[in-house]
């Protein structure tokens, strides 16, 4: 089935409502679109701050990744949506899918020009940039590369790779990578630099922060570890093929694939360290961002373990309804959402970033999380003014974002530096930043032993 749903600045005389176009059973995409037609004013999409482009045409597609290991057939898909073609095959992650996946085709953001507070954000590639050394040998530290297949592909259609280093069995770290993203035509372009589009088999950490393993401070040593590159520009959350289009004769098809990407790593957890007692499921930039979610996904498949989850700098977006449906949708987040009894109803509009500790910890009250940011933190500023808050107070984001998740129940002790750095966990930070007098790593060492850290927040932050 294909629905194509189209948006004008002005609604001409043959215009029909989104809602209207939407079936009724398509349950948290097809809500996400409702509630998203919703939000408009009158009879056509203005969303005030919004920078994603009001003409855009849509269909719906099934769009997964599959493992070069499952022994079953995968299904190919095609349809046309506006002058593109994509494709997608059935995934084979162990948590559930809600919904077919669709493939989207979008049309671009609206040229603009604006202040440094509002412009389009520079590249994400910190986190990427630190922890994967070029030419770096696949032995190094006892890394192994792993191959998917062709059918598990990055944003651009290139084969995904992940990394494994064999240690403590008992004791595991999975970790994702961070890199960007992009929802808009001009910042999916693959050459445009706003995002990873390939993961290198050479991209394996290169022995920075908490993959030094020959610091004797380093709390995460001996553990072994899964690490999960990225290159689908949606965060690790996204299931489905997206087009986006700028003019007739130019679109960028995009493999938002990330959640099945991400489900490699955490099925080579579930598969080879089946008795492992201590599991921190971690992530810098937009690697922070699922993981609360599979810290809750690795709690389903190993009840006995002692899981937690710590989130690197990405704790400065806020859940915003309208953001949530309109990049949710682009991506597909909540096509593979787990079926928790905190998931219950659950659409894209309230399928946010912080929104994710309370749904995971919810349903997995043992899960301890944790969180590290700094106060002004010019990759998350730029991305959140990209997303439509062009003038965010990024600490009291912080702020609110820890409160939202400690009123439902959740604790997130949280580590808030000073500066306008960007991410911690695969630098030499980890082990020299220091705040009203406590170093992280001994904040992170308290947390990694299984106790409280509590709240360590700079006073002087400039």
């Amino acid at each position: 089935m294909t629905i194509a749903a189209t948006y004008w600045a002005k609604p001409p005389e043959h215009f029909t409502p989104l809602r209207d176009l939407v079936p009724g059973r398509l349950r948290a995409y097809g809500g996400g679109l409702r509630n998203f037609a919703d939000q408009a004013e009158g009879e056509y999409m203005k969303f005030r701050g919004y920078p994603l482009a009001l003409l855009a045409t849509m269909g719906l597609l099934a769009g997964a990744c599959g493992d070069s290991s499952d022994s079953s057939d995968a299904s190919a898909l095609t349809t046309a949506a506006g002058s593109g073609t994509t494709a997608a095959a059935s995934g084979t992650t162990n948590s559930p899918a809600t919904t077919n996946s669709p493939a989207t085709t979008a049309a671009p953001a609206p040229t603009t020009t604006a202040s440094s507070d509002t412009a389009v954000p520079t590249p994400d590639t910190t986190s990427a940039d630190s922890t994967a050394g070029p030419g770096a040998d696949n032995t190094s530290d006892d890394w192994t590369l792993h191959e998917t297949g062709d059918d598990c592909t990055c944003a651009d259609g290139s084969e995904f790779v992940y990394f494994s280093r064999q240690a403590n069995p008992e004791k595991v770290v999975l970790y994702f990578e961070g890199g960007g993203a992009c929802f808009t035509a001009q910042m999916c372009a693959f050459d445009s630099g706003f995002y990873k589009v390939t993961a290198s088999p050479d991209g394996q950490p290169n022995g920075g922060g908490i993959f030094n393993f020959t610091n004797a401070e380093n709390p995460l040593a001996d553990y072994s570890m899964i690490y999960v590159p990225y290159c689908s520009g949606d965060v690790h959350l996204g299931g489905q093929v997206t087009t986006y289009a700028e003019g007739e004769d130019a679109e960028v098809v995009v493999n938002h694939n990330g959640f099945n990407n991400a489900s490699h790593g955490l099925d080579h957890l579930v598969a080879n360290f089946p008795d492992a007692t201590e599991v921190l499921v971690a992530g810098s930039s937009a690697g922070g961002v699922p993981a609360p979610l599979f810290a809750g996904l690795v709690a389903d498949a190993l009840p006995e373990a002692a899981v937690s989850a710590l989130a690197d700098a990405s704790g400065g977006y806020a859940s915003n309804p309208v953001t949530n449906n309109v990049i949710g949708s682009l991506w597909g987040t909540t096509l593979n959402v787990p079926e928790w009894s905190t998931t219950e109803g659950i659409d894209t509009a309230s399928y946010g970033i912080p929104d994710l500790f309370s749904l995971a910890g919810g349903e997995h009250p043992d899960i301890r999380m944790a969180r590290y940011d700094n106060v002004s933190d010019g990759v998350q500023r730029r991305f959140a003014a990209a997303s439509g808050s062009p003038n965010v107070e990024l600490l009291t984001v912080l702020n609110d974002n820890e409160a939202l998740v400690e009123s439902r129940g959740v604790n997130l002790p949280v580590y808030v530096a000073p500066g306008a750095g960007h991410t911690i966990l695969t630098s030499g930070g980890v082990y020299g930043v220091e705040v009203e007098g406590v170093r992280f790593v001994d904040w992170l060492t308290t947390f990694v032993n299984g106790d409280d850290p509590g709240d360590v927040r700079c006073t002087v932050c400039e």
